[in-house]
């Protein structure tokens, strides 16, 4: 400190500076925490999409030309498998990068919400992660779509109700997913 009162003028700025740090340093935590949580959500589907369905399954169409086959029965397994990958991949991505930052902070006792990071890592692991969860989406919304028609009738056979909810589920994901997919490649390039 100057004899006026007054502090060094790199003062102000190294306070400026650790200021956006631990703003966008929250910010990232947050982010992380969103999507882990929202991945545990979609996990959640995923094991219960495996317990409603079980193979030779008649569905609700009271005609056999419209049960679906084991192999609908097969694809719904894979799917479902393929999906719970990705938001697993998604989620330990996130955890990971959470943890760095956690770490980093526990070193610097007196700026708690303050890290030293990477900024190209940090956002090419957001990155890995949001991209794990749109594809876990993808193939959750294709299981969903086999959920459908093992219990309404397939698609193939023209069961109003299953081309109904197909219709809306893809309409609704793939709108979503657009939303969220442009959102995040603006934040990677700001």
């Amino acid at each position: 400190m100057a004899e006026s009162g007054e502090y060094p003028k790199d003062y102000s700025a190294r306070r400026s500076s650790s200021s956006s740090s631990s703003s966008t340093t929250s910010i990232h935590v947050t982010a992380l925490d969103g999507i882990v949580n929202v991945n545990s959500l979609f996990t959640i589907a995923v094991f219960v999409g495996l317990s409603l369905t079980t193979p030779g399954q008649h569905s609700l169409e009271n005609s056999n030309a419209c049960d679906a086959s084991v192999d609908v029965a097969k694809k719904l397994l894979v799917f479902e498998v393929v999906s719970f990958s990705f938001f697993l991949f998604s989620s330990l991505v996130a955890q990971g990068l959470k943890l760095a930052i956690n770490l980093l902070n526990s070193k610097d006792v007196d700026e708690a919400f303050r890290a030293h990071i990477n900024l190209k890592v940090l956002r090419w692991g957001m990155m890995g992660s949001a991209v794990g969860s749109v594809m876990g989406c993808l193939f959750l919304m294709l299981s969903i779509i086999d959920v459908i028609q093992i219990r309404l009738g397939m698609l193939s056979c023209g069961s109003k109700s299953a081309v109904h909810s197909v219709t809306a589920l893809v309409v609704l994901v793939s709108s979503a997913l657009l939303v969220y997919i442009s959102t995040a490649i603006y934040a990677f390039w700001r």
